[in-house]
């Protein structure tokens, strides 16, 4: 199952997320300052203390606008550890309990110690159309622990899921839920937005310290 829109997160998350911007906006333009002009101390302040209200006041409802996925009742961790059962290779070798970690969000699945990892695949990659999985599989450089198991892990996963699906990392490869129509035109929308934005605001905060 794919994750699907159901409320919008609301205004006040927006305008938390449109703060948060700001406050990035804003300290980077102090950082600016402070090096450019260090005796500036009312324009430090200036910067420091009203882009998060700007921020929040301009991105604010576009945010509070996005929706919030489904989310499972069963944390994702114990969902990975309930489709590993029976896999476990013993001390010293794989186990769920080792190898399995989670953020509350994202389980990370360490692949090493593995000699059944075709079947850890098969048994946790349906998991992903409800929430992310980044499995460890290292770099595949001949100097790794595993250098075989990052080809192994990418042809599987490569025969299943997109590339839009799909997140690499150096020694890690993460696959997601696919998203909603909605939710990527939402994305794309903000994207665009900030992208309008923080030029702008940008050069504003440019001009004001030449």
């Amino acid at each position: 199952m794919t994750e699907q829109a159901t409320e919008r997160v609301g205004l006040w998350l927006g305008l938390q997320a449109g703060g948060f911007l700001g406050l990035y906006f804003g300290f980077s333009l102090a950082l600016v300052s402070a090096l450019t002009s260090p005796d500036e101390i009312l324009r430090l302040v200036y910067f420091m203390v009203l882009p998060p209200f700007i921020g929040s006041i301009l991105l604010g409802p576009f945010l509070a606008r996005r929706v919030r996925p489904v989310i499972s009742k069963i944390p994702p961790f114990n969902r990975v550890l309930d489709a590993v059962k029976g896999l476990d290779e013993g001390q010293g070798k794989w186990r769920a309990l080792s190898h399995i970690r989670s953020d509350g969000r994202t389980v990370r699945l360490d692949l090493h110690d593995s000699t059944r990892v075709k079947e850890i695949l098969a048994a946790t990659l349906p998991l992903v159309e409800s929430f992310p999985i980044r499995y460890i599989v290292g770099r595949g450089i001949p100097a790794s622990r595993q250098p075989q198991l990052r080809p192994l892990v990418l042809e599987t996963i490569d025969s299943q899921f997109s590339k839009t699906r799909q997140s690499r990392f150096t020694s890690a490869i993460e696959v997601g839920p696919e998203l909603s129509e909605e939710l990527r035109n939402q994305r794309k929308k903000i994207n665009r937005l900030l992208t309008i934005f923080l030029p702008i605001a940008t050069f504003l905060g440019w001009l004001e310290m030449r």
